[in-house]
């Protein structure tokens, strides 16, 4: 798919997210608050056009004093808190804490369904696009983030630098794929849940599905009602 298509495919999700957006807004159905919410969270999936015309995304490594993963590769985002409006704005919120990454400057393309860990949590991926990366200035929390980098789109489409653990839950078996990036002189492997929502925010942009068997968990896919999108 070249730039041109790419772009109206990332036009086509904004306008369709923005129309969703005004028929709830619209409806009778009771507003969505955070009650209830601790086992929910988000991810912000921010995009951006590089200098070689290809999207990018933002991409964190976890401070090793973290208690919940530490030192692994991540998106933007953090659990729901009571103050959130939505999913949204829990990406949001989290963004500008880790990374300083201000939300005026990301249109929210569109919101993925949840994705659920083997603990129970319903993460969301919220995709944005940053349309100037210029206009962001990165200020990592260091109590959070040790980097931050930037890594192509496509490559989670590809099988080149890619490997897959085979893994087993309730009897299950699934795939894990690993992606070994370097930036700025440094290796980064990218992951498990957040390779995951990558291969799929890749498939739905780029609109092909990638070469490689994905073999997603099953619990992935075990969204409680209470986890519904608001």
């Amino acid at each position: 798919m070249d730039s041109g298509s790419v772009e109206q495919r990332l036009q086509a999700l904004a306008q369709n997210f923005i129309a969703e957006k005004a028929v709830k807004l619209g409806s009778a159905a009771p507003a969505s608050t955070a009650a209830g919410s601790s086992k929910r969270a988000a991810v912000l999936v921010c995009l951006f056009k590089g200098e070689d015309g290809d999207l990018h995304v933002i991409l964190t490594k976890r401070a090793s004093t973290l208690s919940s993963n530490p030192g692994d590769v991540a998106l933007p985002g953090g659990k729901r808190e009571e103050g959130d409006a939505d999913d949204v704005d829990t990406a949001l919120r989290e963004a500008k804490e880790e990374i300083g990454l201000d939300p005026s400057l990301v249109n929210v393309i569109t919101v993925l369904q949840p994705i659920v860990t083997k603990r129970g949590m319903a993460v969301v991926p919220v995709i944005g696009l940053l349309s100037d990366i210029k206009a962001f200035s990165p200020a990592p929390n260091a109590a959070e983030v040790e980097a931050m980098f930037y890594a192509p789109l496509e490559m989670f489409l590809k099988d080149e630098n890619r490997r897959a653990e085979e893994r087993e839950w309730m009897g299950a078996k699934y795939l894990l794929h690993y992606f070994n990036y370097e930036a700025d002189g440094k290796e980064y492997v990218i992951w498990a849940l957040t390779a995951g929502i990558l291969i799929r925010t890749a498939s739905i942009v780029y609109q092909r599905q990638p070469p490689f068997s994905e073999q997603r968990p099953k619990f992935w896919s075990d969204v409680a009602q209470n986890t519904a999108m608001p």
